[in-house]
């Protein structure tokens, strides 16, 4: 297939504060916890790790702080081989999410942006530039939306397939849902794209109705990622399933962002699509086994013994 093509990331790198919980506090009560730990995260930083871990030729484009978190964060994604020459130093603090873990695994997240809203548009264009020859980008949207469309305009203008994460999830304007070629929410994120008050995806059918929907808003191919039912990838020619694996789920933090890590490097390698999405589902699936986001990602061996199960 030859050499695998270049994977630039362009998004957010936080420290995870990770705090398990049997249940979520209502407003003006304080609850008792387990034991906090810290997990290198951020969608952006995640998705790089995901896809370096599996053997992609992978930059990070993003911004970290001048304190320990983002000196920890660097560290980490050089020991998952990520490239880190793009990743800069903002006067700003290091960006943080709060992660509230329920015992059957669900999480509920709130992220404190600090230096990746400081990556802005011509910033993060010229570092994506600067890595030469690139064929996928991807990015989310922990970072500011200007940026990740001026991104995304390089990106298709330079040939590159671009893939957004479009979490969290929020409207998007049509000057960027027009530069996406894979497009890849969960059912929540679909709803918010979609203008509905709540996603009803109840199985595959519903899912491939809401895809055709979002494919109007402008994308070349939706990527629905639906849990515990699998994935489901349209675009105006074809539908492809994959079903999800069973597993005992423990903490699903940096789930779809290992989903879109491995996408993108079967993508990268010449993969089909429905190959790459089957390929993505078994990272994703191992991900949700373990605690943290990048201290849960798998590697290539794992995944491809998973795949032979």
């Amino acid at each position: 297939m030859g050499e695998p093509k270049r994977i630039v990331v362009v998004g957010s790198a936080n420290m995870d504060i990770v705090l398990p919980v049997a249940r979520l506090a209502a407003p003006g009560e304080t609850i008792l916890g387990g034991d906090v730990a810290f997990f290198p995260g951020g969608k952006g930083a995640n998705q790089a790790a995901a896809a370096a871990k599996l053997g992609g030729v992978v930059w990070l484009v993003a911004e970290v702080g001048p304190d320990p978190f983002g000196a920890a964060l660097v560290s980490s994604l050089q020991q998952a081989g990520v490239l880190t020459e793009h990743v800069g130093v903002s006067s700003r603090p290091t960006g943080c999410a709060c992660i509230y873990v329920l015992p059957e695994g669900e999480n509920s997240i709130v992220v404190s942006p600090g230096a990746n809203a400081a990556l802005d548009p011509r910033t993060a264009t010229a570092r994506l530039e600067a890595v030469g020859d690139v064929g996928f980008v991807l990015s989310q949207l922990e970072t500011p939306l200007d940026t990740v469309t001026a991104v995304f305009a390089s990106a298709r203008a330079r040939g590159a397939t671009t893939v957004l994460d479009p979490a969290p999830a929020q409207e998007l304007p049509a000057a960027l849902l027009q530069s996406v070629d894979f497009l890849t929410p969960n059912q929540p994120e679909a709803a918010t794209l979609l203008g509905d008050a709540r996603p009803v995806i109840r199985d595959f059918a519903d899912a491939e109705e809401a895809a055709v929907r979002l494919l109007s808003l402008g994308p070349k191919a939706v990527v629905m990622k639906l849990g515990a039912l699998g994935c489901l990838v349209v675009d105006r020619q074809e539908r492809h399933r994959a079903k999800a694996h069973q597993v005992q789920a423990v903490d699903t933090t940096a789930a779809g962002d290992a989903f879109n890590g491995a996408f993108a490097v079967a993508l990268a390698e010449g993969r089909t699509v429905a190959e790459a999405a089957a390929f993505a589902n078994a990272a994703a699936g191992i991900s949700v086994t373990r605690p943290g986001a990048q201290s849960s990602l798998a590697g290539r061996g794992e995944v491809e013994r998973f795949l032979r199960r």
